[in-house]
């Protein structure tokens, strides 16, 4: 399956947005998506500030640290856009298992060969709706979400509507 990274990351970049250093959000400072402590691991060394990251600096951290271990690679087109999301935005463990839990699956974190054949024999509109229903549920499940709910469902929905018209789109 041809790697539909790029066009994923400039979605997913649109979702999160530029800097923000919000007083609620447990993230702290956060700018394309990327938190202070996310990206000092990836770096290796303290920084002053996120302020001047840019799409080329994070790109490479986008693959490895969720795009990969999220399996988008071997996910149809539409549904890797949202667990990529997803991934992102609450860790690449609890995105694939809630997208196990959609269909069914034993929620291990693990795309191995049973949760493959129950996405391949899964029509994808169908899959990223309900993968899209799992999102709001956890979210909703928050105790951050009078804070941050609104816009959290915001994405989600406008995500849903980006996925079902990359699935139908090849």
């Amino acid at each position: 399956m041809a790697s539909n990274f790029k066009e994923c990351l400039d979605l997913v970049l649109q979702s999160e947005g530029g800097w923000v250093n919000h007083k609620d959000d447990p993230g702290g400072e956060t700018n394309l998506g990327v938190t202070k402590r996310v990206w000092e691991e990836y770096v290796g060394h303290p920084v002053e500030s996120l302020k001047k990251l840019t799409k080329d600096d994070v790109a490479p951290l986008y693959e490895l640290k969720y795009w990969r271990p999220c399996y988008c690679e071997v996910l149809p087109r539409g549904l890797d856009f949202v667990v990529f999301s997803m991934g992102v935005n609450a860790g690449p463990g609890r995105s694939v298992k809630l997208l196990q839990q959609s269909i069914g699956c034993v929620p291990d974190g693990v795309i191995g060969p049973r949760t493959r054949e129950l996405i391949s024999a899964s029509n994808s509109a169908n899959l990223i709706a309900k993968f899209s229903e799992t999102r709001r549920e956890y979210y909703k499940s928050l105790k951050t979400f009078p804070i941050f709910g609104k816009g959290w469902i915001a994405r989600v929905d406008r995500e849903e509507a980006e996925a079902l018209d990359m699935a139908k789109n090849g």
